[in-house]
């Protein structure tokens, strides 16, 4: 086959429209191979070809006569040493890190291992067996793809309402969807998906990773899968099996975008850049392992067979490499620029901002993004914690960063459930956590609000279950925390009582109106909104079965819990309840009260002594509609209107004088959890009175002039 010289950049397999350019980072190499395959069915490895142009360390060729569609892998010499960190190995077949698609998933043989499996790993020996059988094929792509007039919604943060979600959990069991192509990208775009998540109210769908994945040899030997998929392979391919079949996967991603983004709906990516799907020392060589195991991990500087572990996967990316740096940053900009996504939340980030040990926040990974022109301008998100030693970071990222809020959860969990001496960070919580976000600059929307996530119990579970029910894993109920702040009401598991499954139902609606009535932004678990159970399962990431998938066959109860929330979102709506900056306590010129104000049941504002009494559960919070501020663009279709928000973690009820400013005051309720019919009351109640709230209840007053 003839060959050029090619060039050292783009990294990947580049159809320019003539030919392909093959480039391959890898700095201790001593010679790298192309290899080419003639199908996906027998695997056939029809033409090596050897790279000898090396430029700055990545070895590159170009092919005229290549094409999109062809399949290939490398082949990667150098030293298998693992004690000197180096696990080089010809043998083995790897995927390209920059490959845009899987042509074949990865079939689980002992000969994708790069040692002798079962034999003692520390041997200097590598493995013989050619693993090109069982190994995944990357294949090249053609670009192309007419975007038409999409554009990207671009909703501002503090508008924003986010649905975390699979994709194919999502539609694997609606039937309104196609069977052909139920669980797939195509399926999240069909017409039913979009119109339930349009009713919803929601303005973006964060997906669970689409990278594509591989399951690990533990849960392939029980016949489970890695169903949420954070166990990446390729950084830049959609994962192959949440494609319909009847397109390419990245062409049906693309148009699943689209449709979407029609909607008004944006899409944000849930990426793993902290580790890779090879493991520990014991795991495949699969890709950056046999490309270059030295540049690409974080070794362990007293024994380099071993890798430093900070995400509890086996082992973490190099962020001091540059080009693993580069990598990242060369995958974040393909989806947004190709791929047209618009954000991303990263998976177990404090890993990222590792320099040597400690997390720093201006570390070189944040450098890079804040200096980049194409990433700072989409939605980032981080999980700001890892498992290694000062991961916890909530509150510590910087500017242009928001964070999903672990103190939020765990506030809102406790209040919910009767605990006491919680209200002074409950009011710090719902009025945006000005304590972790105000004095490095940020706003409210650095807050990402959830009550449930993909990672614990579901809303249902959460008031059903007082301990986790994970036999299903097949580790005997050890797997996944055992601190879930949950409460059973009474009795653990599904019950016939009907005053246990009411209060279960109250509960429900309690802590979905405290996630969407609080400052920052909230994140809605998919499937929530429609009482989806696991089974009390906290740790369901190897259940890609009905345990995990949505059941779309609605009981009356399940249909009017849905109501509600969509109505919670449409009162969210106010402007009030989405502050661009934070509540400052203090009066508001030209107004008659404070822009936030907290009562006590007698009406009156809070002590110090009730801040800090143990027994207080019940607290009330006035909103200004004098309080939004504006710089003349239409902040929403509503108008700001002052509202009153009670709540009562008591069994019993409780008398709440409602306030008074001034003579005459009259509140119009709008929503009370105690009372779950859709439509809102039309009684006023008068400021001053008396107003009975029941116990475990959340009840919004909009005041009338």
């Amino acid at each position: 086959m003839k060959t050029l010289r090619g060039n050292p950049y783009p990294l990947g397999a580049t159809w320019d429209g003539k030919g392909v350019n093959f480039a391959l980072f890898s700095l201790h190499a001593t010679a790298v191979q192309l290899c080419l395959f003639d199908s996906v069915e027998d695997g056939k490895e029809v033409e090596q070809i050897w790279l000898s142009e090396q430029t700055d360390m990545v070895w590159h060729v170009y092919l005229p006569e290549a094409r999109p569609g062809w399949l290939y892998g490398y082949r990667v010499y150098g030293p298998y040493d693992p004690a000197s960190g180096h696990r080089f190995n010809p043998a083995k077949l790897l995927t390209d890190p920059y490959a845009k698609a899987i042509a074949r998933p990865l079939r689980w043989h002992d000969s994708l291992f790069g040692y002798p499996f079962g034999k003692i790993e520390e041997d200097r020996v590598p493995d013989p067996r050619d693993n090109a059988a069982y190994a995944p094929l990357s294949k090249v792509i053609d670009p192309a793809y007419s975007w038409g007039n999409d554009a990207a919604p671009r909703h501002p943060w503090h508008e924003t309402i986010i649905y975390e979600t699979h994709v194919k959990g999502l539609t694997a069991r609606h039937p309104e969807v196609p069977e052909a192509l139920r669980g797939s990208y195509a399926a999240l775009a069909t017409e039913p998906v979009i119109q339930h998540l349009k009713r919803l109210g929601i303005t973006a769908v964060e997906l669970m990773p689409i990278h594509h994945h591989i399951d690990e040899p533990h849960l392939a030997d029980k016949g489970l899968s890695n169903y949420w998929g954070y166990n990446t392979l390729a950084y830049f391919a959609p994962d192959l099996r949440y494609c319909s079949g009847t397109m390419d996967p990245v062409l049906e991603f693309k148009m699943m975008v689209r449709a979407l983004h029609a909607a008004n709906i944006e899409v944000i990516l849930d990426v793993v850049y902290n580790h890779s799907a090879e493991g520990n020392h014991l795991g495949p060589t699969l890709s950056l392992r046999g490309i270059d195991n030295y540049a690409y991990y974080r070794l362990d500087p007293h024994s380099l067979r071993h890798y430093v572990d900070y995400t509890g996967c086996g082992n973490t990316l190099n962020m001091q490499q540059p080009h693993v740096l580069q990598l990242v940053m060369d995958s974040l900009r393909y989806w947004i620029l190709e791929m047209h996504v618009d954000g991303f939340r990263f998976d177990l980030a404090s890993t990222l901002a590792r320099e040597l040990h400690d997390v720093n926040r201006l570390g070189a990974f944040f450098d890079i993004i804040h200096q980049d022109p194409v990433i700072s301008q989409v939605k980032l998100i981080a999980e700001p914690w890892d498992l290694g030693e000062g991961g916890y970071q909530v509150g510590n990222f910087p500017v242009l960063w928001t964070e999903w809020n672990g103190k939020y959860r765990d506030t809102i969990r406790r209040y919910w459930k009767g605990e006491g001496r919680q209200v002074a960070e409950l009011a710090t919580r719902l009025s945006g956590s000005s304590d972790l976000y105000e004095a490095g600059g940020r706003r409210p929307h650095a807050s990402i609000n959830f009550i449930t996530c993909h990672d614990g119990f579901t809303l249902q579970d959460l008031v059903t279950y007082n301990k986790k029910h994970n036999e299903a894993n097949g580790e005997e109920n050890r797997d996944g925390t055992s601190d879930n702040g949950s409460w059973n009401c009474g009795v653990e598991g599904p019950t016939t009582d009907k005053l246990v499954n009411a209060l279960r139902e109250r509960q429900k609606r309690n802590f979905m109106a405290t996630l969407l009535l609080s400052q920052g932004v909230p994140m809605i678990c998919g499937g929530d909104e429609i009482g989806r159970s696991q089974e009390g399962n906290n740790n369901a990431y190897c259940q890609d079965n009905e345990i995990s998938w949505y059941n779309w066959n609605l009981d009356q109860k399940q249909q009017d819990f849905f109501e509600f929330v969509c109505r919670l979102i449409q009162i969210r709506k106010n402007p009030v309840l989405h502050q661009r900056d934070f509540f400052q306590g203090r009066q508001i010129r030209g107004s008659e009260i404070k822009d936030i104000t907290w009562f006590s049941p007698r009406g009156t504002e809070m002590t110090d002594e009730e801040w800090h009494d143990e027994h207080v559960r019940c607290i009330g919070f006035r909103l200004s509609g004098d309080s939004v501020s504006t710089d003349g663009n239409v902040e929403s279709e509503m108008t700001a209107t002052t509202l009153l928000i009670v709540m009562n973690a008591h069994a019993r009820a409780t008398p709440f004088t409602l306030p008074a400013h001034r003579k005459h005051i009259r509140w119009r309720p709008i929503l009370n959890t105690a009372q779950p019919e859709s439509e809102p009351q039309a009684d006023m109640e008068k400021g001053g009175t008396s107003y009975t709230l029941q116990g475990h209840c959340l009840a919004v007053f909009e005041l009338q002039d």
